[in-house]
């Protein structure tokens, strides 16, 4: 089987190719230079620069899969949840070639493409899913903070999401607050490498929670009245750091809580992690150092699948085939789809 896959939920446009479990291309073309300008992503603009991109990046995950277009066996794309006019682009472009070759089409749930990325690596990326074990699974970017609990492969039950800030969002609405370029998530972990985690003593937000749920905006309105209070700390480069520190710390810490808590509490052996923010190195190394001290497996995704791509669309896209699932050539993009 060969399929193609589209990835258009944000501000990547991104097409592979996959076939057999592989991706035989993996082709992203980002637009955050775009949004930098406004600290943020604008969705008019994203969905221009998707119909701007769509094509050449086609072209070339085509190329380089050495695939044309009579040979696909089915397409795929991502079905939601993102921005209706980004999601938009994808999923219309998909059906209607789809339509056109008669073949079927597969709309992607965005979060469960990542929940499934960890199992996928190497180069070029291809699926592991030979080594499935139950796990608790991290899900977490800018848009999204959540908790999974995998029995089986395609088989999850969402154990808590974000109450409002996803932590993602949360680093880069602290980044903006001290000044820095967006996206500021991956700066503050720049910054933070040469901080002090100690220095300033920040919430953290529902810790002791029972509950599996996050939230972060109290953390945000906290780092927003510290520096109102504390109006030099931003015109010294030590301070700054220690501030990114901290701040990372706090989210850091509530994040791997949760989830080795539930871990444990679920009586699996295997920790997951996915997502934007998966990047962040001290997210990895505290993950790493928890489930070690817990004795559980971890399994973070590759960088290069932290962040929105199509080769993990794809690849799950293949797997729901193979199991009989598709969807009709007119489906609905679904913005506020959930995770089920």
């Amino acid at each position: 089987m060969t399929l193609l896959a589209f990835e258009t939920s944000c501000d990547e446009t991104s097409a592979a190719v996959v076939r057999a479990g592989e991706a035989l291309s993996n082709v992203v073309s980002s637009q955050v230079a775009l949004h930098a300008e406004y600290g943020g992503v604008v969705p008019e603009l994203a969905a221009r620069e998707h119909l701007r991109n769509l094509i050449p990046v086609t072209q070339t995950a085509l190329r380089e899969a050495a695939v044309v277009v009579g040979q696909l066996d089915a397409v795929a794309a991502t079905q939601g949840p993102g921005l209706p006019s980004a999601l938009m682009v994808g999923v219309k472009a998909a059906q209607a070639l789809a339509f056109a070759l008669r073949r079927p089409f597969i709309g992607i749930h965005h979060h469960e493409a990542h929940l499934y990325s960890p199992w996928i690596s190497g180069h070029p990326p291809k699926a592991d899913f030979e080594k499935f074990q139950p796990n608790v699974s991290l899900v977490v970017s800018g848009g999204h903070t959540l908790l999974v609990h995998v029995t089986t492969e395609l088989n999850h039950r969402v154990l808590g999401s974000t109450m409002d800030d996803a932590a993602g969002e949360c680093f880069d609405k602290t980044g903006k607050l001290m000044g820095l370029a967006y996206p500021a998530g991956a700066e503050i972990d720049r910054l933070a490498e040469q901080g002090n985690p100690k220095a300033f003593d920040f919430p953290r937000p529902m810790l002791h929670d029972a509950k599996d749920d996050f939230s972060f905006s109290g953390l945000k309105t906290s780092v927003r009245y510290f520096l109102r209070d504390n109006a030099g700390v931003l015109d010294d480069t030590r301070k700054i750091r220690d501030l990114c520190a901290s701040v990372q710390a706090a989210i850091v810490e509530v994040l791997v809580a949760k989830t080795i808590r539930a871990a444990r509490r679920l009586r699996v052996r295997c920790v997951t992690a996915s997502g934007g923010v998966t990047c962040n190195r001290a997210l990895r190394s505290a993950l790493a150092t928890a489930c070690a001290r817990e004795g559980f497996t971890l399994r973070l995704a590759e960088r290069t699948l932290c962040t929105d791509n199509a080769a993990m669309i794809g690849i799950l896209a293949e797997r729901k085939l193979l199991k009989g699932e598709s969807n009709s050539h007119d489906a609905e993009i679904a913005p506020g789809m959930q995770l089920g």
